[in-house]
């Protein structure tokens, strides 16, 4: 039997085909030497690939060692290991003698089923056409040839603002894993790597987010049974003293293949049938991991390796520092604020944060998107390249001219003030473009319209804001103002 090798984002039990077969795992500290990360991301793959080695024992050969190349050179055996889930990855064990690969594990689609499904479709592709026929493909949600419930989509449903005069969501808190003699053990290391010389960024624990299946799995449990009713209404809301919402906390442990997808799927639509959850939360999750998750991933790979440098916005600024050492304390903007430092303190923000405040804010600037995608690769418990080539790249930066989506994801200030808290008690006004207390959203947005409107293709869904931008009075005004402000925090 061969000795499966296991990289850290490999490491739940759906990964092994024969539970007693021979494991191998690397921890190489290279990985840390050639980007700064997050501390807590660092803490959280370390203390998940000891976790499983320790889980493994004798069955696991675990070698801690600078590069896998050095580990490898240890190991005389024949290895196979699952397809990685980068390109670099899986050039390096294409190139190593005694080594097969697998087909990917983790995520529902098979790249063969969906390279078939997109060959077949004429022009740009859409992550509603997917999850369709993903639902349909794997019967998830169904009614005989139908979705439960009559529609596909119940988005509509899941838009709501936050609670008026609420502070958090009236929601039992997510269960936080209790750290042991391994965390403690990597805390340790992470101390002595720093001595060292090996930089991160951001605050340093307690951990938040699962190392093992087993905590992954009562997260899991925890989300289905009292926290998804209220997931799906407010899923696009934010409230500066709930950083978490009703949020599953578990892109991560997806992500570090933890949590096989279709568990959690399979949970969400038992508490749908069986325990009465409602479906517009049900359909929202399960949108998210066999829709959106899938989707991006297999982007990835159907998509030339060219499409990671994408950048037909001429985005040429680089992200700036006060950003990428999230220094949410330079920051006056009340929502920008607030979000650097929930990444700075957590390595974590939900999709919203990500989309309409983080990647809005650097798209109106025009951040390099490959910068930006580093960024958001290294700053987040639950980044890695596959994930955020599409998210950032192709969806939050438009760098692509819409290959995935219909239009930039682009608001002004009046977006944010209606799904969040955060305008209240901010120096800024949302419906002010010019001035001192001038929204840097509002006066951002008008800015970029102006500076991309012949690069942005003729999109009904722009339209009216491309005509709306053309009546403004104090449009050069406002482009020279935002010129002015350039790369400084707001």
């Amino acid at each position: 039997m061969s000795r499966r090798w296991l990289f850290a984002d490999q490491l739940g039990p759906h990964f092994l085909d024969d539970r007693r077969q021979p494991v191998l795992l690397i921890e190489s500290k290279a990985v840390f030497r050639r980007r700064v990360h997050h501390r807590q991301k660092a803490h959280l793959i370390l203390s998940a690939l000891r976790h499983r080695a320790a889980e493994l024992g004798d069955q696991a050969r675990f070698l801690r060692t600078e590069t896998y190349a050095e580990a490898l050179r240890k190991v005389r055996e024949p290895l196979e290991v699952r397809h990685p889930t980068s390109r670099r990855a899986l050039e390096f064990v294409r190139r190593r003698d005694g080594v097969t690969v697998l087909p990917p594990r983790g995520y529902l689609t098979s790249l063969e089923d969906f390279a078939d499904w997109a060959d077949d479709r004429r022009g740009a592709l859409r992550m509603e056409a997917f999850y369709r026929f993903a639902r349909v493909h794997h019967g998830v949600l169904m009614q005989g040839d139908e979705p439960v419930g009559g529609r596909w989509s119940l988005d509509t449903e899941n838009r709501q603002p936050p609670p008026k005069q609420a502070d958090r969501l009236d929601v039992p808190a997510p269960p936080m894993p209790k750290e042991d003699d391994i965390d403690a053990e990597v805390r340790a290391d992470l101390d002595r790597w720093e001595r060292e010389g090996i930089r991160f960024v951001g605050r340093d624990g307690p951990r938040r987010f699962p190392a093992t299946a087993k905590e992954a799995k009562s997260r899991l449990r925890h989300f289905l049974r009292h926290r998804l009713a209220m997931f799906g209404p407010y899923e696009d809301a934010m409230l500066a003293g709930d950083p978490w919402m009703a949020h599953s906390l578990l892109s991560s442990s997806f992500n570090l293949g933890l949590l096989d997808p279709m568990e959690a799927i399979r949970g969400a639509e038992q508490a749908y049938r069986k325990q009465g959850a409602p479906l517009p939360s049900v359909e929202g999750f399960v949108r998210q991991i066999l829709g959106w998750r899938d989707f991006v991933w297999h982007l990835y790979w159907y998509f030339d390796a060219g499409w990671q440098r994408s950048n037909a916005l001429a985005a040429r600024r680089s992200v700036p520092r006060w950003w990428t050492e999230l220094d949410a304390d330079a920051v006056d903007a009340r929502c920008l604020s607030d979000v650097l430092a929930d990444v700075r303190d957590h390595g974590w923000v939900h999709h919203i944060p990500r989309l309409m405040v983080l990647g809005n804010y650097a798209l109106q600037r025009g951040w390099r998107p490959t910068e930006l995608g580093a960024f958001f690769h290294t700053s987040f418990v639950d980044g890695y390249e596959w994930v955020m080539t599409a998210n950032v790249v192709g969806m939050s930066q438009y760098a692509d001219l819409g290959r995935m989506t219909t239009k930039p994801y682009v608001s002004g200030g009046v977006y944010i003030n209606r799904m969040s808290d955060y305008c209240g008690g901010c120096r800024y006004d949302p419906k002010k473009r010019l001035g001192e207390d001038a929204c840097p959203f509002t006066a951002g947005y008008w800015a970029f319209l102006a500076r991309n409107r012949d690069r942005i293709p003729g999109n009904a869904r722009m339209a009216r804001a491309m005509k709306q931008m053309e009546r403004l009075s104090d449009l050069d005004a406002v482009v020279a103002q935002e010129k002015q402000r350039g790369n400084d925090p707001p």
